[in-house]
């Protein structure tokens, strides 16, 4: 990919539309901006189901279209398998390696990307499929507060806490595994109260969609294994984060897309952000290091920088959004 490639007169009528798109689109009224002024870097932290990504991809695209004027780094280095109790069952992997355990690692990503928001989302793997047991819930919620110690350590301007998604059983349903996603919710959003802790549900939000949706069909599954949810799932995951932090008119949105103001490239900016999301999470998990087998080997991060930057240039076109020469950007075509 070379900036040479990006023709204008390629995208024009495309800038056109979307621009115009985002003038006229009302923006929806709220109390404060989602972040701070000074934000530029956002973590995230969490299991496999944080590592796919496509919910920080949505999370992404819908900050570059509604805020073009807002530039922030989305980092994921979500890890399949991890947990933050620290707990794995036996024959985890099929005997293959045990489920890491995130503080072996949380200072290492924490030094190297120091990120102005911290987004944690555990729980899911951390019962470790099992019923719900004190000594279990127990080893979940000190390493919750072990963890929330070592990362306001460096000092981010917010840590915000996800509950758990919603765990389908194949035969139980909603009343198998999720009932331990329960306790740990409930728990978390306790901890907002009694800690002080920013914490946005998740879990609850899907769990009522899941339920109304099943009333009228009894096959339908948010995802397929009961664990990873599909795009739908993820979008859910979205919406109920942005709506946590304010966006309030993505409310009823059935997907990504639609949430987004009109524009004719709107498709075409979230195929670019999930690529990307995709080179990037990999590098970033090589750079910080972990003790999980059989992960894609990711590119050396100055590599996935370089592609990072020239992915940012196709997406300021598509954006209307044009390169000062200094870092920086301005508006216009």
């Amino acid at each position: 990919m070379k900036h040479a490639d990006i023709k204008i007169t390629k995208v024009a009528a495309a800038l056109l539309a979307c621009w115009a798109a985002l003038f006229s689109a009302p923006v929806p009224a709220r109390a404060a901006a989602p972040f701070s002024d000074d934000t530029r870097t956002i973590l995230f932290l969490g299991n496999s189901i944080t590592y796919a990504g496509t919910y920080i991809a949505d999370l992404e695209t819908y900050f570059l279209v509604r805020y073009p004027d807002r530039r922030y780094r989305w980092i994921n280095c979500g890890l399949p398998s991890e947990t933050a109790s620290g707990l794995s069952e036996e024959g985890h992997a099929g005997g293959a390696f045990p489920r890491p355990d995130v503080h072996a690692r949380a200072d290492r990503v924490m030094e190297a990307v120091r990120p102005d928001v911290v987004f944690v989302c555990y729980g899911m793997n951390d019962g470790i499929y099992l019923p719900l047991d004190q000594e279990r819930f127990a080893a979940y919620r000190d390493g919750m507060v072990r963890l929330d110690s070592m990362l306001r350590a460096y000092g981010p301007s917010e840590v915000i806490y996800l509950t758990p998604p919603v765990h389908d059983d194949a035969r139980q349903g909603l009343e198998g595994y999720n009932l331990v996603l329960d306790a740990y919710s409930d728990w978390l959003l306790s901890q907002a109260a009694g800690a002080g802790w920013r914490v946005i549900d998740l879990h609850y939000p899907m769990k009522e969609h899941l339920l109304a949706r099943r009333s009228r069909d009894p096959d339908y599954r948010l995802a397929g294994d009961g664990v990873h949810p599909q795009a739908e799932g993820h979008w859910l995951m979205a919406r109920s984060i942005l709506a946590g932090l304010g966006e309030t008119a993505v409310s009823g949105k059935p997907d990504i897309i639609t949430a987004l103001p009109e524009c004719e490239s709107k498709e075409e900016i979230y195929r670019l952000v999930c690529e990307r999301q995709a080179v990037m999470k990999d590098a970033w998990l090589a750079h910080t290091g972990h003790d999980r087998p059989r992960m894609k080997p990711g590119l050396p991060l100055e590599e996935a920088e370089h592609i990072y930057g020239e992915m940012e240039v196709m997406l300021d076109g598509l954006l209307g959004l044009l390169h000062t020469g200094d870092g920086g950007t301005e508006t216009g075509l």
